[in-house]
């Protein structure tokens, strides 16, 4: 009876982990643009810097509090780790010998973004100290310039997310 038990429990085990690895790679390849390959899931992977993108932003005027709660809350392609991007790594999205339909500079054409400067998790401090207020301020990307931009993080006109995930 205890061998029985066992190898019940072993099996249970076996087919829990083959439902779960299943539902994680459900997803079936939709394109890809270099290094980037997108899914029907609404994710896009980055092969070079093994990130994981959703396939767009958030698509509103948004907030940096906002920002950091809509990623925390995204469950794009069915994971719950999703986050705020670093400028560095929004960076690794810039290409300024491309240019999409909104004349931004997008590395590859299956994310898209509806606005020119998503948020990023970096804080900053501003460049006007008398207005500063430690905490209030980080950096937005902009893909029409390439450069970092330290704004305050109630600035909510043109700003959107795109939320990333490790893919490791």
């Amino acid at each position: 009876m205890k061998k029985t038990r066992g190898i019940l429990l072993i099996v249970w085990i076996l087919l829990g982990v083959f439902v779960c690895a299943g539902s994680a790679s459900a997803a079936n390849e939709t394109g890809r643009d270099g290094r980037f390959v997108a899914y029907d899931d609404g994710t896009v992977l980055d092969t070079g810097a093994n990130l994981m993108w959703a396939d767009k932003d958030n698509g509103n005027d948004i907030n940096w509090a906002a920002a950091k709660s809509y990623c925390e809350n995204y469950s794009g392609g069915g994971y719950t780790d999703w986050r705020m991007p670093t400028k560095n790594e929004l960076a690794g999205l810039y290409d300024g010998s491309r240019r999409d339909g909104r004349g931004l500079h997008m590395a590859t054409s299956l994310i898209t973004l509806s606005g020119c400067c998503p948020w990023t998790s970096d804080t900053c401090i501003s460049m006007m100290p008398q207005y500063d207020m430690a905490g209030y301020y980080a950096f937005t990307f902009s893909f029409s310039s390439g450069q970092s931009v330290c704004s305050h993080q109630g600035l909510d006109r043109d700003v959107r997310v795109l939320p990333v995930r490790s893919s490791r």
